[in-house]
Parts: C-alpha cells; structure tokens; sequence
C-alpha cells in the first residue's frame, strides 16, 4: 500500500495532462462541436422566453404539477411533442475562467479517486504496466462512467455520448501513464 500523500505529483500532473488534453480536444478539434443543433427560429424562442420570466435552471417540458402525474392531460401533452429537458444558463456573459478552475479541480478530484484506488491496491515499486491498467480503469470510470445516464434518461444523443466517452479514455489512459510513470 503507498500512501495517497506520496502521489501528490502524479496527481496534480494527470490533472494537467488531462486538462491540456480536454482543452485540445474542445478547442483545436472541435469535435464536440456536431453534438448541439441550432433551435429553429431561435429569436423568436429566446424572445417568449425571457417574456416569460425564464431564469437559470434545469426545466422539463411538459412538465406535470405535481411532478410525476401522468394524467391523461399530461399523456396528450408528450405525445404531441415537443418535449424535452433544457438547461438555461444565467444573463450575461459565460465566465469560461470560472468553468476553466472548476474543470481543473474536477480532474484533481479525479486523479485524487483513481491514485486512492491505486494506493490502496498497489504497493511501492509496482511494474508500471500493473499501475497504468488499476488507475486507467479508476480514472476511465470517474471521467465516462455515468454519460450513459444522459443517453438513457434525458434523451441525449449516443453518438456525443460515443464521443464523451471517448474523451473519457483519452483522460483515463493519460492519468495512468502519469500514475505509471510516477508510480513511488
């Protein structure tokens, strides 16, 4: 067993491996960027919108008072559609610093899980391929393990979930060759 306090390193340099990598992925091959559709008529949409008072927040539609009723009401209301989840950011401009700092201590929080697992599973001086296959596992299930949650209960589409997972991988095998490599 090796203490989490001596995989300090590996730690924080998966999360910028990582980091770097999502930063690649998002910025310079913009594949995530097919994953959403323009609304049509996206001005008149926006307009009702903010006419009606929508704020930040996560908002089904239909959605049924209470929550749950699937009245015959609310039955003819899914059926003729359209129907979905949205999410509504706050006014003003995106504070893509903020969701930058979040993101990195995301992948800290994660590099922190899968080094825990390997610590507790792993004892100084493991081979670099035993190290790689324990945190590549952890690290690949901390980054992809629930994106099919979306797909099956949000309607999200499989093939950005494909791609999410994907992306999962490539920062799971980037924190276990850190972890490998930096292995005590």
């Amino acid at each position: 067993m090796v203490p989490l306090t001596a995989l300090w390193m590996p730690i924080v340099l998966s999360a910028v491996a990582v980091f770097t990598a999502s930063s690649l992925i998002h910025m310079v091959f913009r594949w995530h960027n097919s994953d959403f559709a323009k609304l049509p008529n996206e001005d008149v949409i926006r307009d009702t919108m903010r006419s009606a008072g929508v704020e930040q927040g996560t908002y089904f539609f239909p959605c049924s008072d209470p929550p749950g009723d699937m009245s015959a009401e609310m039955m003819v209301k899914i059926a003729e559609g359209p129907s979905g989840k949205m999410t509504v950011f706050p006014r003003g401009p995106i504070n893509m610093g903020k969701q930058l700092t979040h993101w990195f201590f995301y992948c800290v929080v994660m590099g922190l899980f899968a080094g825990y697992v390997g610590s507790a599973t792993l004892a100084a001086g493991t081979d670099y391929l035993h190290v790689f296959q324990v945190v590549g596992a952890a690290a690949f299930l901390g980054y992809s393990g629930s994106i099919w949650q979306e797909v099956i209960w949000m309607g999200g589409r499989p093939s950005s979930a494909l791609k999410s997972i994907i992306d999962g991988l490539i920062y799971g095998l980037l924190t276990a060759g850190v972890f490998g490599w930096l292995w005590p």
